[in-house]
């Protein structure tokens, strides 16, 4: 029964270190895309075209 719980501790450890590690290394991209998205609705709003259709229509 030791064992058992052992594994599941060091599992679950594992499991949270790959994933801090992935979270760590997406961030950057995470904010990056997030600002340039941010850029382009201020330019969508800005610009005076006469397009006044939601952001979401294709």
């Amino acid at each position: 029964m030791f064992w058992k719980i052992l594994g599941v501790v060091v599992l679950v450890w594992i499991a949270l270190a790959i994933l801090g590690t992935l979270i760590k290394a997406l961030f950057p991209i995470l904010v990056i895309s997030a600002v340039i998205f941010g850029l382009y609705l201020v330019y969508k709003a800005v610009s005076g075209s006469k397009d006044k259709s939601p952001l979401g229509k294709f």
